[in-house]
């Protein structure tokens, strides 16, 4: 019987999984300069945790979350997204009573039953980063020069941050309504998901993907307009912060993200690279959500990232090398076999990366797998050599070779091919 993948999920093979490797190696780094610490999630959680945050109308909840009962009638989800795990959380384990604020960031695999197409899977990956506790819009744009710092060490390019403010519960119901006036002689027009959020979400029509319902939305009130004393100025100071930090941005009145719990900023982060789906990168900030957790009063803020969205762009600039053996040792007859492994975990106590040619095949054979392999440097080992204590090597990049003592093969290895620290 053929097993195959189910339909919308996919494996991460080599050599994919270096530039996985290298993404999340560098979100580690650059994030810990910022002070945010990782947090390690279940996959599972009690699917009350995000029709409450989500929201219950939203697209995710209503038709793209994996929820089935247990064994003890509970209803449990495949988490969707991240933000709602990492405020159950910090409210659980009394997180907010740590010095604010507190920061954290997580990464692995969300689950949404979407249709499949190009760069969209039912299994997904996302690095997000969460911080709770502090309101100053300063945070807001340190955030996002942290974002554009781990983008741009990856090499990604063209960088644009879009920028918005949502108001607060003060502010958003008469922007509501005037959304629910101006799109009242269009409902019969708008797709079946927008006529049914204009009873129950209005602002949602904003984030519709649907042609005629961009169209329909054309001249529509902007939240911008509406928003308190309050948020005017904190957004205020968010764009001045990032004019001053030097982020390129622009003011979008009608980005509006497609959750329930954000409040005041949201954002997208695009890169030209990407052609028409220029999003790599999309948070905000949801002020009200740990206090609907049974936490107290909290301000946070967060975004995520699509690592596949990323890996893909960052596979077409042809940023990220491949890595490949240092040393592959070709082997002929048994007793060179043996030699062969005893010279491969001495050059591996010097974090040299070395294969060896363990099947017996002919030295013609052997180096042609090292070419594959891309390995740098062939060492070949025979009767003869083990009889004199010397190894014969090759360099696969330029041909030059020659001969090494055995007893003195690491001093050699640092000395003459490369320096093993700089590789």
């Amino acid at each position: 019987m053929k097993y195959s993948a189910l339909k919308g999920v996919h494996d991460i093979l080599p050599p994919d999984i270096y530039l996985w490797q290298k993404v999340e190696s560098l979100a580690q780094e650059v994030f810990s300069l910022y002070g945010f610490q990782e947090i390690r999630l279940p996959i599972i959680e009690s699917t009350d945790i995000f029709t409450r945050s989500i929201g219950e109308t939203t697209d995710i909840v209503e038709k793209e979350m994996y929820t089935f009962p247990d064994r003890a009638g509970r209803s449990i989800t495949l988490r969707p997204e991240g933000t709602a795990s990492v405020v159950r959380a910090y409210v659980e384990n009394h997180l907010y009573n740590l010095p604010s604020p507190q920061k954290f960031f997580y990464s692995g695999p969300m689950f949404r039953y979407e249709r499949p197409q190009k760069g969209r899977f039912r299994q997904f990956y996302q690095i997000g980063i969460e911080a709770f506790g502090l309101a100053a819009p300063e945070l807001d744009a340190e955030i996002l020069s942290m974002l554009k710092v781990f983008l741009e060490r990856l090499g990604v390019r063209g960088l644009n941050f879009k920028i918005n403010s949502i108001g607060c519960e003060d502010c958003r119901p008469p922007f509501r309504m005037a959304l629910v006036d101006f799109f009242s002689d269009k409902l019969n027009d708008l797709c079946p998901d927008c006529q049914r959020r204009y009873g129950y979400n209005p602002l949602r029509i904003l984030d519709c993907k649907v042609e005629r319902c961009i169209e329909l939305r054309k001249g529509a009130p902007r939240v911008t307009d509406f928003l308190c004393e309050e948020c005017r100025s904190h957004f205020a100071s968010v764009l001045s912060s990032l004019r001053i930090l030097d982020i390129p941005h622009e003011a979008s009145p009608t980005l509006i993200r497609g959750l329930d719990y954000y409040t005041r900023t949201t954002f997208e982060v695009e890169s030209e690279q990407l052609g028409s789906q220029k999003a790599v990168a999309a948070g905000g900030r949801y002020d009200r959500l740990v206090e609907e957790f049974g936490g107290p009063k909290t301000p946070a803020i967060g975004f995520a990232i699509g690592m596949e969205r990323l890996t893909t762009l960052l596979k077409e600039s042809g940023g990220i090398l491949t890595p490949s053996p240092d040393i592959f040792i070709a082997t002929i007859g048994k007793g060179a076999i043996t030699e062969g492994a005893l010279i491969a975990e001495r050059l591996r106590a010097k974090d040299l990366w070395t294969e060896v040619g363990y099947d017996g095949s002919s030295l013609k054979s052997q180096l042609r797998k090292a070419d594959r392999l891309a390995s740098r440097f062939a060492f070949i080992i025979g009767d003869d050599e083990i009889s004199t204590g010397k190894i014969k090597w090759k360099n696969l990049r330029d041909g030059s070779h020659g001969e090494a003592d055995m007893s003195g093969l690491e001093d050699f290895v640092s000395s003459h091919l490369f320096d093993a620290k700089t590789r």
